[in-house]
């Protein structure tokens, strides 16, 4: 996936609560914020965590302390009968829909629907079987790297290495190391996979969101890049896009006060329109690294600047001097840069004080 703009994805996830009418409201949110894509997330609670699971720590403190893991999960799966009305109503409001798939059967699922691309959550960067299947669709990929060592990373991407050059999975870890020291199936990422920079913590305090390690990625990879943020408030995604982040992702709710594991991390729906207006300001006013004078500048460049002037009347024949030539804004004539040069020259006509040479 390759964009030149930045592309904002308004993370839903599963701040639906299980309501189909808050999903759709979710989708106008979004729409109505200016994002690219409004996306969801697409599990069976069974198949995605074990009876004993436990729960992260902040999902202790944001849901029943009594609930465990699969029973949060399964009050939050959003139904696959939701997913083509709220994907044509995404499309009816101007916006791509997504959603993240975390088993193989809802993989399939949402290959039903041709999505533009698909997103690959954190957790799922060492789930060596799913990351095959998602890279094998043949779709780009969006990779969060939460959690990751930077060769958890790289694993993940010899993975994907592997499912873009074999049709048949891996008989070993062996086989997925051996693709991937192959230069050519190492080119096959290239506009195929952007990686996300990203803290799996909600929310993250702004001593662990170490945007510096955006850098990294870009510069070990050489893919694009970008930011999925769980921090409170819109600073760090605007700041992220400032340091060259061109996939902002970042979770939104209708109401912070909702009961439920991400609401207290996510934006409402005039933050998340301020983060896009931000981001687009901030994404106009990168440019193009060029060091130029711009459109608007040049009449201020020639008010502003100063000139060489006569500091004294001087005569023709008379020579130039410290003492007779002096520099001020005249709106036109030799700039002040060529003073030295014009000392000891001979003056070619009469000027009077104050006049531009």
């Amino acid at each position: 996936m390759t964009t030149q703009a930045t592309y904002i994805i308004a993370e839903a996830g599963v701040n639906h609560n299980g309501d189909r009418q808050r999903a759709f409201a979710l989708v106008d949110a979004a729409a109505d914020a200016g994002a690219d894509a409004v996306k969801f997330q697409t599990f069976n609670a069974k198949r995605l965590a074990a009876l004993t699971a436990p729960k992260a720590a902040y999902q202790q403190q944001t849901t029943e302390a009594d609930q465990s893991q699969l029973e949060m999960l399964e009050a939050l799966e959003l139904p696959l009968e939701w997913h083509a009305p709220l994907q044509a109503h995404a499309h009816q409001r101007g916006i791509e829909f997504l959603s993240t798939a975390f088993d193989t059967q809802s993989l399939g699922f949402l290959e039903t629907l041709d999505l533009p691309f698909y997103k690959v959550p954190s957790g799922e960067l060492t789930n060596g079987p799913l990351l095959w299947a998602f890279a094998r669709t043949g779709k780009p990929l969006v990779i969060s790297t939460g959690m990751a060592t930077l060769s958890e990373v790289e694993q993940g991407l010899a993975v994907v290495c592997h499912a873009l050059t074999h049709e048949r999975p891996p008989g070993s870890l062996k086989e997925v190391w051996q693709c991937w020291s192959e230069p050519e199936a190492r080119a096959t990422l290239v506009g195929k996979v952007s990686l996300l920079h990203c803290t799996s913590q909600y929310p993250t305090p702004m001593h662990e969101v170490n945007l510096k390690a955006m850098d990294l990625l870009a510069e070990v990879f050489q893919l694009q890049v970008g930011y999925s943020d769980h921090t409170q408030g819109t600073l760090i995604p605007v700041a992220a896009v400032a340091r060259g982040a061109t996939i902002i992702e970042k979770h939104f709710t209708l109401d912070r006060q909702l009961p439920g594991p991400d609401h207290k991390s996510s934006l409402e729906p005039d933050e998340l329109s301020c983060m896009v207006r931000d981001i687009r300001a901030i994404a106009e006013a990168l440019g193009d690294r060029q060091k130029a004078p711009q459109a608007s500048e040049w009449d201020t460049r020639q008010a502003a600047r100063q000139n060489l002037v006569a500091a004294t009347s001087i005569r023709e024949g008379e020579l130039f001097t410290k003492d007779n030539v002096t520099t001020a804004r005249a709106g036109h004539g030799d700039l002040a840069m060529a003073y030295w040069d014009r000392l000891g020259q001979v003056a070619a006509r009469d000027f009077q004080a104050g006049d531009a040479l």
